[in-house]
């Protein structure tokens, strides 16, 4: 079944032209690449990288496509062109035109409007982040925003005279707005640097008089809220003290959909924009996701507003897309050029909470095993650390229940979704109490039925940071771990990450100049002598955000002690496996590890 479901094809949908055909991402091929949909459910493959695409869009007015690109997974994004009417490229494809070009330096597509595209480039001292808008037709470049600091996300005016900014703020996990007048070539802070808030999809009206963000400024919980451009003036749109909201504006100007969040599932409903009443909700499959999925985009409106299409997964339904029509409340799949049938047997997780050892409550998911279990269990660490596990689909999770494993999947403290408190609890020198939850799962697993001498840990990028630690601060407790692009020591690891990466990682994990004693003293790498536990490494050589030597110093140095450790490392990956043909290598090789450490 492990083959299976490393196999089965994901869609997802990039964007949308006028007269309704879609760009979708799909990796039937092993790697994901841009294919256009027709109007009338035709398909036609527009790339075949060596790597996935990252990012594409239409530009509006034009038969061209703007096509984000990386090299062996290192995310130095490049930005191409293609003419959909050209046939030139290999196997009659159109041929790929570079359009921003310079390997050295990273460049993430934003947005693409009649005539110009708009990107973010570190170019210019490799750490901070600028907005350029390109012309494509002279190929001048105009410099909308160099102010410094991480830009994570910019949202363009319809009217192409705004742009929202969002920066990587001073606390952890903390976001700032900036507001840039792309003619006047100004920029006004909306929020706080150093606000201890979190915001995310600022989603623009029509008429590009206002936009609506999801903010948890002065709350606990994420709510809409509205900027007025005329006033200059906040105001509160919609409010759930329970739950975090997020919001996408409908292009008729009278519409919004509301994502609400809740213990790992988002689901959508239509409100008014005036008022935000509730109008309906949407009939997607229950139990998923239709946003807040790592790598697709939130949904996405047609230019009259009169449908949205909508990356959809759950633990029983791989990544998919559907067109919601507003009109009528219909939901239906695009179908993709083929499909495969999925095992039997699958089934959502039971959802629990675990006493910690300050009394927090823990959430976790329960993955029971498919077709009987033997006893054995995996917790699964998800990355971030300010990410969530959500209720979405995932093979290995699923591989591993079918393995026979019962399956774990926290939210220890420093996830999000679940209030600021819960994501700021693990923030700098309380990380390692994050890890104590870690214990206080394993110590929990007798009461589901689990044995907990046969428990491992399988975790990547900050989830293996927490592999790593759980095997090293509880010895004691775990049989055996899978480390995934993980960090072996915080300190090298803030040493020799990427630039730009180190900066927004201190305000998470503490700074190295002023807080080295912790950060050594956090470091599973220099607790290795009390490591007992055999251990599988799996890392790409390209990692721009862990650098390989994590993996390589961790194997090391339990290979010297006699500790079991395998290391997997793949020269053309990056943070993770991309690649269906590198994942069918490791993974079965992990789960034998697995099987033969976790026997009874």
């Amino acid at each position: 079944m492990l083959t299976t479901l490393i196999s089965l094809p994901t869609v997802i949908a990039f964007d949308v032209d006028p007269a309704g055909s879609l760009l979708v991402a799909y990796d039937g091929s092993g790697t994901r690449q841009v294919h256009e949909v027709a109007a009338d459910g035709s398909w036609r493959a527009l790339t075949a990288l060596g790597d996935s695409a990252r990012a594409a869009r239409f530009v509006p007015g034009s038969r061209q496509v703007v096509v984000e690109h990386d090299t062996g997974g290192d995310e130095r994004g490049q930005l191409s062109l293609l003419d959909l009417d050209d046939t030139s490229g290999p196997d009659g494809l159109p041929a790929l035109t570079p359009l921003v070009l310079d390997l050295a330096h990273f460049h993430h597509l934003v947005d693409a409007k009649p005539g110009r595209i708009f990107y973010t480039t570190n170019r210019r001292n490799q750490v901070d982040f600028d907005l350029v808008m390109r012309d494509l037709a002279s190929g001048t470049e105009t410099v909308l925003y160099d102010g410094g600091g991480y830009l994570s996300t910019a949202h363009v005016s319809p009217d192409e005279h705004w742009v929202v900014v969002a920066l990587a703020g001073g606390p952890g996990n903390s976001v700032q707005l900036l507001l840039v007048d792309a003619i006047a070539q100004t920029v006004t802070e909306l929020t706080a640097y150093d606000d201890p808030t979190y915001q995310e999809g600022p989603s623009w009206l029509p008429d590009s008089s206002a936009f609506v963000v999801a903010t948890d400024e002065g709350r606990d919980r994420m709510a809409l809220r509205r900027y007025d451009l005329s006033t200059a003036s906040w105001a509160d749109l919609l409010v759930d003290d329970q739950h975090d909201l997020t919001a996408w504006v409908c292009p008729d100007g009278e519409h919004l959909l509301v994502g609400t969040t809740d213990d790992g599932v988002v689901s959508l409903a239509l409100h008014k924009l005036a008022d935000a009443s509730f109008v309906a909700e949407l009939d997607l499959p229950t139990g998923g996701c239709a946003a807040r999925q790592y790598g697709a985009p939130d949904p996405l409106w047609s230019s009259d507003g009169s449908y949205a299409l909508l990356n959809h997964s759950s633990p029983v339904s791989p990544l998919a897309v559907f067109r919601y029509t507003r009109a009528t409340g219909e939901v239906t799949a695009v179908q993709a050029p083929a499909s495969t049938a999925l095992p039997e047997g699958l089934a959502h997780p039971e959802s629990h909470r675990v006493t910690s050892f300050d009394g927090e409550q823990v959430p976790v998911f329960v993955y029971r095993p498919i077709g009987g279990g033997d006893g054995s269990a995996v917790v699964w660490a998800h990355g971030g650390p300010e990410m969530s596990a959500m209720r979405i689909w995932s093979p290995m999770v699923t591989a591993l229940a079918a393995a026979g494993h019962t399956v774990i999947v926290p939210n220890v403290r420093g996830s999000a979704t679940y209030g600021k408190r819960w994501y700021s609890l693990d923030d700098k020198h309380l990380r390692l109490d994050s890890v104590k939850d870690l214990g206080a799962i394993h110590d929990w697993l007798p009461s589901i039925g689990v044995d907990p001498q046969r428990a491992a840990l399988w975790g990547g990028s900050y989830g293996g940071y927490m592999v790593l630690a759980g095997l090293a601060f509880q010895p004691e407790r775990w049989a055996a771990g899978v480390d995934i692009v993980g960090i072996a020591s915080l300190v090298t690891f803030l040493e020799n990450t990427s630039a730009y990466r180190r900066v927004v990682r201190e305000r998470e994990y503490g700074v190295l100049a002023t807080d080295r004693e912790f950060l050594e003293a956090a470091s599973p790498l220099n607790r290795v002598d009390d490591i007992r536990a055999p251990l599988f490494v799996i890392h790409g050589a390209n990692d721009p955000r862990v650098p390989l030597s994590e993996a390589e110093q961790i194997a090391e140095a339990l290979s010297k002690r006699d500790v079991p450790c395998q290391l997997l490392v793949y020269p053309d990956e990056g943070h993770g496996l991309a690649k269906r043909s590198n994942r069918l290598d490791a993974y079965p090789q992990a789960f034998a590890f697995l099987r033969e450490h976790l026997a009874n």
